[in-house]
């Protein structure tokens, strides 16, 4: 029974992937979509219970007045049957209907709201670019896409739970107050219309605190997470004092907007209990002046007393919800500044799958400065026919860096054009065009899964032997059998830790490379492929990239000009333009500026005189 009502709703299923709105209701609809058609059946499943639970305080006093009007004898001889219906349905159709109702509420509801708005916002950020997430917290992200999916299901639950039972409540109290006597209703009507004021004056301060509460939240978190994720450079500067005076200070404006939203709960409190109190006294007094004038029962009187008693009660629940709904909307509402974000770099509505027969690489009148006006490229124009190896060679901020980020659609050209096989990569799909190129870049972070996992990350399909054959290419074969875990995995079951930091950085590198291996794309991008590594595994590898760069198209982006020196042809790089463009040996004899570079290096490395960004 529960598996029924909980797969009434596949939280995973597709969606149209469009950026959600900005706005509080338009957000929600969209959520709402997949469980609009259930919620008839909430709705009423909720009016059916509240109307039971109100029937039942008044029939409690229906109780009381057949006591007192008939002895032990005469009651059950006169009521004997009404009482037994009334038993049953207390005994079997009360909990059918509350069961009914929880099933909806929780099982289809509940467990299917949260992950659902999470699944959708993760994804959605999953398509941003790579400068978006430059310029975030990844703890911010994480603790927002988290609030978001609890924040959206909870107050979707109270809002059926809480205020929609509440209101039929009160209406079916009001009605059943009515029926006893007309004046013992007014005073009801005249509380609900209070109260309803009063909430709205608190919860719309509490809807503000909240944001920023949740705000300073998020904050906390994201500088956490960076504290953790760079725990060896806080080591390495000995900076624990600057790292905890930089977490302090956001622990101190959390407590501090977490304060003022808590002294809101207090002043809540304080009227809530004033208002209660003139609902009880506006209540009993009508109800005992009407028994005295012989109106109403005793069983009458007892059922309004209950009424009052159980609505006393409701009205701290009542008010708590909707506070709570209201902080909820505080919270959707921070979160959306990231989840609301639209995508800077998208598909095309008619982009297709980019088709790489020869993998021949144009760039055409590539402008690109990152919206500053200055730095990144200028005017780049370059052809790479077919099987060439290309070296990007110059100082950091000429812009080698940002020629490789536009070919991988990481960010759009300001101007200008790239094509793989005369198609632009701005009309085709960025996943197709991903796949056709392979990376070894040289930050070699990994996923925290198993070396099994992150080498067969650039082909999932392929086979155990198959991705054992590119470890060992990879010259990672042997010390990967001899990885354990703290759990105790061992070989390529073993899991690498955040980032990889379990491994070093040349078994980082060379576990990045494994996975280019067994990828095989027919465009291959070097980024300083061997710089974790040291001068002997450096060769090992060297020998193997040679292999691995047999028919494709390579890009070589390299500081160390000898690691270069025997591709096809060597691009010299300047403050965003081409200098100079030839093989070595010619370049070296035009006496430029690639002459000058290879005569300064030192160790082999170019030296880094500009300021600007690659």
């Amino acid at each position: 029974m529960y598996k029924f009502f909980e797969n009434l709703i596949n939280p995973f299923a597709r969606f149209p992937e469009e950026t959600p709105p900005r706005t509080l209701w338009a957000y929600l609809k969209t959520q709402y979509g997949p469980f609009r058609k259930y919620m008839g059946f909430m709705a009423l499943s909720g009016i059916i219970v509240a109307l039971m639970e109100t029937g039942l305080i008044f029939y409690s006093g229906r109780v009381i007045d057949l006591l007192a009007a008939n002895s032990p004898d005469t009651l059950i001889a006169r009521h004997g049957l009404e009482l037994l219906i009334a038993a049953l349905l207390i005994l079997f159709l009360r909990p059918a209907l509350i069961g009914l109702n929880h099933l909806l509420l929780e099982q289809t509801l509940a467990s299917n709201m949260q992950e659902q708005v999470r699944w959708r916002a993760h994804k959605h950020l999953l398509g941003q670019s790579s400068g978006f997430f430059q310029n975030e917290f990844a703890g911010r992200l994480t603790n927002r896409v988290m609030q978001l999916g609890e924040a959206v299901e909870d107050s979707t639950y109270m809002a059926f739970e809480g205020i929609w039972y509440s209101i039929t409540y009160v209406l079916g109290a009001a009605v059943i107050l009515a029926g006893v006597h007309p004046i013992l209703a007014l005073p009801l009507l005249g509380w609900v219309v209070l109260y309803a004021i009063y909430t709205r004056y608190i919860a719309r301060r509490v809807g503000v605190a909240s944001e920023k509460w949740s705000d300073a939240r998020s904050m906390v978190t994201a500088r956490v997470v960076d504290a953790y994720s760079n725990i060896e450079t806080i080591k390495l500067f000995a900076d624990e004092g600057t790292e905890e005076g930089y977490v302090l200070s956001a622990m101190k404006r959390l407590r501090l907007r977490y304060q003022r939203f808590l002294r809101l709960m207090t002043e809540l409190n304080f009227g809530l209990n004033i208002i209660n109190g003139v609902l009880i006294l506006s209540m009993m007094v009508p109800a005992i002046w009407l028994w005295s004038q012989g109106v109403v029962s005793v069983g009458e009187v007892a059922a309004a007393s209950a009424l009052t008693i159980r609505l006393n009660g409701m009205s701290g629940w009542i008010m708590w919800v909707t506070i709570r709904l209201f902080e909820h909307a505080g919270v959707i509402r921070e979160a959306l500044r990231s989840v609301a974000t639209p995508h800077d770099v998208v598909d095309a509505e008619d982009a297709r799958r980019l088709e790489v027969t020869d993998a021949r690489i144009e760039f055409r009148g590539i402008t690109h400065h990152y919206g500053r006006g200055r730095g990144g490229l200028d005017n780049v124009s370059l052809t790479i026919e077919p099987g060439q190896k290309v070296g990007l060679v110059g100082r950091s901020g000429a812009g080698k860096s940002s020629l490789v980020n536009l070919l991988l659609r990481f960010r759009d050209a300001e101007a200008g054009q790239i094509l793989i096989d005369g198609q632009d990569v701005a009309r085709v799909t960025q996943t197709s065009l991903r796949q056709a190129i392979g990376m070894v870049s040289q930050d070699s972070s990994l996923l925290h899964r198993s070396i099994r996992a992150n080498i067969l990350y650039g082909r999932a399909e392929a086979d155990e032997a198959a991705m054992v054959e590119a470890a060992r290419r990879a010259e990672a074969h042997e010390f990967i059998l001899d990885l354990e875990d703290s759990a105790g995995r061992r070989g390529y079951a073993a899991h690498v830790g955040e980032r990889g930091v379990k491994l070093s950085g040349g078994q980082r590198q060379r576990v990045s490379i494994a996975r280019v291996i067994l990828k095989d794309a027919p465009i291959l991008v070097l980024d300083e492929a061997t710089s974790a590594l040291d001068s002997e595994v450096e060769a090992a590898i060297q020998d193997t990239l040679f292999g691995l760069m047999e028919g494709k198209t390579v890009i070589a982006i390299a500081h160390r000009l000898s690691t270069i020196a025997q591709m096809d042809r060597i691009v010299v790089m300047d403050q965003g333009r081409i200098v100079e463009d030839g093989p070595h040996e010619a370049l070296l004899a035009h006496e430029g500026v690639y002459a000058s570079l290879w005569a300064r290096q030192s160790g082999g490395f170019l030296g880094d005189d500009v300021a600007d960004g690659a």
